[in-house]
């Protein structure tokens, strides 16, 4: 399967997870790119969206490859291949400052994308985590533990495509469910599933999380 953008993608998920349209589920997006995929998935539940703000850690000559990543919070969590790390020889002053840089630019973007709007509380509600696509996994394992340690009831792991291992992985480690459209066992590129899967820029994750649903911020039950 090949999708158009991401707000089929999105749409096309969505169909998978209307059975959790009466639970009053919360939609929470990884920025940029899960932020069109959520947007679409919000509206088709009628839930509200949020973000959750996670950085990718990548190895200093190929910084597309993921060593690790970390996500804010009151107490930031960090998760670090230290095997990858050992095996690259990356050393730990370069960690050390990379995940400061990438707390910093949570923060800036956390002031750009959220100005004015409230935090949703997901205590004791169904929580759908989304991304548009996952390879190694690691921003998306940082991502769960910090939305699991917000006490959702259920939490769902939500992608369109992830390769299975990774999404066997993710569910035994941190999720009570995974829902997705396709899993390759090579999956090369997520952009390779897209017909467009152009850089997302701040200005459009603003406006789209000004068009959603905002839901009721109330510490409902799910």
């Amino acid at each position: 399967m090949k999708f158009a953008d991401r707000g089929e993608a999105g749409r096309k998920l969505a169909d998978k997870l209307l059975h959790l349209k009466d639970r009053r589920p919360v939609v929470l997006v990884l920025p940029r790119g899960g932020v069109a995929v959520g947007f679409e998935i919000a509206r088709a539940l009628d839930a509200a969206l949020d973000i959750v703000l996670v950085r990718k850690i990548g190895v200093p000559w190929q910084p597309e490859l993921a060593l690790g990543a970390v996500t804010d919070g009151d107490s930031p969590a960090t998760f670090i291949d230290r095997d990858l790390a050992t095996s690259l020889g990356v050393p730990d002053g370069y960690i050390e400052e990379e995940t400061t840089r990438q707390l910093e630019e949570i923060e800036r973007r956390r002031k750009s994308y959220c100005e004015g709007r409230p935090a949703v509380q997901i205590a004791g509600r169904t929580a759908i985590v989304v991304d548009d696509g996952i390879a190694t996994g690691a921003t998306m394992r940082v991502a769960l533990q910090a939305v699991r340690r917000r006490a959702p009831a259920r939490l769902i792991l939500a992608v369109p495509v992830a390769p299975p291992d990774t999404l066997a992985a993710l569910l035994e480690e941190a999720a009570d469910e995974a829902v997705t459209l396709e899993t390759p066992a090579a999956l090369g590129a997520i952009g390779f599933y897209y017909r467009d899967f152009h850089q997302m820029s701040d200005a459009e994750v603003t406006d789209l999380l000004a068009r959603a649903p905002e839901g009721d911020p109330a510490n409902l039950p799910s």
